[in-house]
């Protein structure tokens, strides 16, 4: 069976359905960045019972449907823009990010570019530098290609090396320069915004595979978690080679992850029988007294 990551997925905000179809697609990994959640936090006891969601549960609920979990640890660019929440903020993310199970510092960057999302975009690199973390950067949804160079620019102004950073959200405006300066270069495939499957097999088709990374960013929005084994089979479909389909939706994401000494092919490789009935802190995806690894494709809703 082909083996597929998505390295950037908010699994916070999904299903146990699609947990399922994930695994049964191929899916052996995913990484969920620390993000915004629809509406803004108002206290930092907000943003450490999430930290804690992301090294903990979600860890655990993922090994349920036999999928390894990673996270990145950061303040996003939009709640960066509270000054005083986020100074609390920033004194947190030190205790999470060396956490087991942490690949990166992100989902980091510029929203509307201001000088709040600035200066913590700033402190967070100099973190990510400090901590041998890779960085996971969100590109702007308005000016991308101004926001996009100005996150390079930074990054290099604090001294990080490119094959470090993973600069996400690209389009085909951005990608030529993120693949030159030497970035990563990451694309989230997403219903009617950013990337869409047709779009990404032409940019494999012209630039390759090397340093391209495909994902879903799958949320509480309408977005499909399975938008990276898709886009594997169109590129199949549309003739790109194995090869670099493998690249684009596997192993591109692994070696850039990887840096952070957190992440290893051997965690799914030889992977051991999923059993419900583990819990974590004495709770199980088991509710309601349901028996444990039971097949459940009846149409049948028990109670």
């Amino acid at each position: 069976m082909l083996m597929y990551i998505d390295p950037h997925i908010h699994v916070t905000s999904r299903t146990t359905d699609d947990y399922e179809a994930m695994r049964q697609a191929g899916i052996v990994a995913i990484i969920e960045p620390a993000f915004w959640l629809g509406q803004p936090r108002t206290k930092v006891g907000s943003f450490q019972d999430y930290f804690n969601s992301l090294v903990g549960w979600e860890r655990f609920r993922a090994s349920q449907f036999g999928i390894k979990h990673y996270c990145t640890i950061g303040l996003n660019s939009k709640e960066a823009n509270n000054e005083a929440l986020a100074e609390e903020v920033m004194e947190l993310l030190p205790l999470y990010a060396g956490k087991e199970g942490v690949v990166a510092i992100g989902e980091i960057g510029y929203d509307d570019q201001t000088a709040a999302e600035d200066k913590f975009y700033r402190l967070q690199l100099d973190l990510a530098k400090e901590m041998n973390l890779p960085v996971m950067i969100h590109t702007p949804h308005r000016d991308k290609k101004r926001g996009t160079t100005k996150s390079m620019d930074v990054c290099l102004e604090h001294g990080l090396d490119p094959k470090m950073v993973i600069v996400d959200h690209n389009n085909e405006e951005t990608v030529e320069e993120v693949l030159d300066r030497g970035f990563w270069a990451a694309f989230t495939i997403y219903p009617h915004t950013k990337m869409g499957s047709e779009r990404m097999v032409e940019v494999v088709k012209r630039y390759g595979s090397e340093r391209i990374i495909v994902d879903s960013a799958a949320d509480w929005g309408i977005s499909d978690p399975l938008s990276v084994p898709k886009t594997a089979n169109l590129m199949r479909e549309r003739g790109i080679s194995d090869e670099d389909i493998r690249l684009t939706c596997y192993q591109n994401a692994l070696t850039a992850y990887a840096q952070s000494g957190q992440m290893h092919e051997s965690d799914w490789l030889n992977p051991t029988a999923v059993d419900e009935s583990q819990k974590l802190h004495g709770n199980s995806i088991l509710r309601g007294g349901q028996e444990p690894n039971a097949d459940r494709r009846s149409d049948i809703v028990e109670n």
